[in-house]
């Protein structure tokens, strides 16, 4: 049997690519993509994709060459994921939410060739280019992409900005172009950038291999049927819409576009187009349930939300089943794209409402496209018991893993090792195999010898009724160390106000659901909790706010203080240990 070689006749290089053609053949005139009054076919999309990849080899691009694009959810950039690797190049989407100087740096980073800018960004393009050009006479390698502009396709502005406009480029390309042909399916295909909130942003880098693999692993683990109905309430430029901007295509599915994710263009495109999936991160949980009257729509069909991001708290879970949505929750990072999936088990279907909502918010098992996922001890490498309890980093292996870091061997080195990426983040398994995160390596707050779970604790500050957003981190303590001080953001009142809920009642909330160790020492109510450019609340931000708090606890006399102690420590004492396995 090893004699039998590979040909032409059964290996082809493995590439997302094809599903594009696929669908022109197969779902021809079905809606391909919508954006308010615009409306394309499978087949129209696709012979304006060769049209693009034509004029892109106009301007040479080719193998290995990246494409940039700063655009909101919009044809041009679900275009752009087909088209460029079409032509040979890489598509790096940025997001839309960094500063000119994160811009400046993933564009000289990446050594863009060309550079597209919709509309409405053209002033942070200007600003990200200016920065580039002050820094060009440092670097006599630097060369400045070439700028195309992304006019509005519904209601062109007429705004001027660098030497194209996209609408240009796909009227002046060849409908007979014939793509690139993709000879090894572990050709890069996508360079993403993390976000990069503590220092500057990697480049990981996504094989037509990985990607492939990785959309149809998300599309199975979703149960997602032919022809969906799926809107764009996650950025494209978020690992590729989690490789769904290539997958929705493989489906036959019909894009419906959002330029702004606001609860009324949600509502209103649901319900206009009877949208049947959707992914997003928690924080839009709280846009669709703070919706007012006036924007809200009646969702006549269950919408399917695939939820990652942040851990989805039961409660949140709880509240969006009324409204219409089923919420299946995934877990992924840049560097692997959606890893796991909380597949749901018909033996659960008769359970509790409350239960199922807090199987609902684990993170589940590997997909089909990942080979392994543990939770293991980094000093060891062995993994954690399934007892729900000890924690460990949750490490994946897997061919949805990136290529690596862009231009960063060290970085790629330390992310695989021994074999495995580690994740940095801290996470236990359920009996039954099922994996659950507790929070990222540094967020875990060390009590008295302690490991308190962050999430867990915010899991239970959200389901008050009056809590909005909530972060838990750790605080000093004269005595254990560390202990946990809660940041929140609260609802108003029937009155419009926010500032009769005070720390006492928050403080004794906790205290009815939680063992003592765990209870905040500190709440702090803030208006909003601070966000990086992905929409993820910035814990560093608020430990540097807290390491200057006192404990809030006050011991009148050495006798009472030490009461109090001691029966906190039996109430330790009394718990079942939560000892992390690595502490990085």
């Amino acid at each position: 049997m090893d004699q039998l070689p590979k040909c032409d006749a059964n290996y082809v290089p493995l590439t997302p690519i094809n599903f594009l053609s696929r669908a022109a053949k197969v779902y021809g005139n079905r809606l391909s993509v919508v954006y308010e009054g615009i409306h394309f076919t499978w087949q129209q999309t696709y012979e304006r994709c060769l049209r693009l990849a034509d004029s892109l080899r106009y301007f040479n691009i080719s193998k290995n060459d990246v494409v940039s694009v700063l655009a909101p959810n919009i044809p041009a950039l679900y275009e752009m994921h087909f088209a460029v690797p079409m032509a040979g190049g890489v598509i790096n989407a940025i997001n839309t939410r960094l500063n000119p100087s994160h811009v400046a740096t993933i564009l000289r980073h990446s050594e863009a060739k060309v550079f597209f800018v919709d509309y409405q960004f053209v002033q942070l393009a200007r600003q990200a280019l200016e920065i580039l050009m002050a820094s060009e006479s440092n670097s006599s390698k630097l060369v400045l992409p070439l700028v195309v502009l992304i006019d509005d396709i519904e209601s062109p502005t007429g705004a001027i900005f660098g030497e194209w406009e996209y609408e240009q480029l796909v009227r002046k390309g060849n409908p007979g172009y014939i793509p690139y042909e993709v000879q090894d399916e572990w050709d890069p295909i996508a360079l993403n950038y993390t976000s990069g909130t503590t220092s500057e942003p990697k480049g990981v880098v996504y094989s037509h291999r990985s990607v492939f693999l990785g959309s149809l692993g998300e599309i199975i683990a979703w149960e997602m049927a032919s022809e969906p109905v799926y809107m764009w309430s996650l950025p494209m430029f978020h690992a590729n819409g989690w490789t769904l901007a290539w997958g929705i295509a493989a489906r036959g599915g019909t894009n419906v576009c959002l330029r702004n994710t606001t609860a009324k263009d949600m509502y209103r495109n649901i319900a206009q187009y009877r949208v049947t999936h959707m992914c997003c991160a928690p924080i839009v949980f709280n846009i669709l349930l703070e919706a007012k009257p006036e924007e809200r729509r009646e969702i006549t069909s269950p919408v399917q939300i695939l939820a990652g991001g942040a851990p989805p708290p039961a409660s949140l879970l709880e509240k969006m089943k009324p409204l219409g949505f089923h919420v299946t929750h995934t877990y992924g990072l840049t560097e692997v794209g959606p890893a796991l999936v909380c597949e749901w088990q018909a033996k659960w279907n008769n359970l509790p409402s409350q239960d199922q909502s807090k199987i609902m918010a684990r993170q589940g098992i590997n997909t089909v496209a990942l080979a392994h996922m543990d939770v293991k001890d980094l000093n060891t490498m062995i993994g954690v018991p399934w007892d729900g309890k000890t924690m460990g980093e949750i490490v994946l292996k897997g061919s949805t893993v990136m290529k690596g870091y862009f231009k960063d061997p060290k970085a790629t080195a330390k992310a695989f090792k021994n074999g495995w990426f580690a994740t940095g983040d801290i996470g236990v398994i359920h009996p039954d195999g099922y994996l659950e995160i507790k929070d990222r390596s540094k967020d875990v707050i060390i009590s008295g010898g302690e490991n308190i779970s962050s999430v867990e604790l915010e899991s239970v500050l959200y389901s008050h009724p009056r809590v909005l957003e909530a972060a838990v981190v750790a605080m000093p303590h004269p005595v254990w160390g560390e202990s946990p001080c809660a940041f929140l953001a609260i609802r108003k009142n029937s009155d419009g106000k926010s500032n009769d809920l005070k720390e006492a009642d928050i403080i004794a909330y906790c205290k009815e659901k939680l063992p003592s160790y765990m209870i905040p020492k500190k709440v702090e109510f803030i208006p909003e909790l601070p966000k990086n450019s992905t929409g993820k609340i910035q814990k560093f931000k608020l430990r540097d706010l807290a390491r200057n708090f006192v404990v809030s606890e006050t011991f009148p006399s050495k006798k009472s203080a030490q009461v109090n102690h001691n029966t906190e420590l039996q109430g330790r004492q009394a718990q079942p240990a939560r000892v992390a396995s690595s502490r990085l």
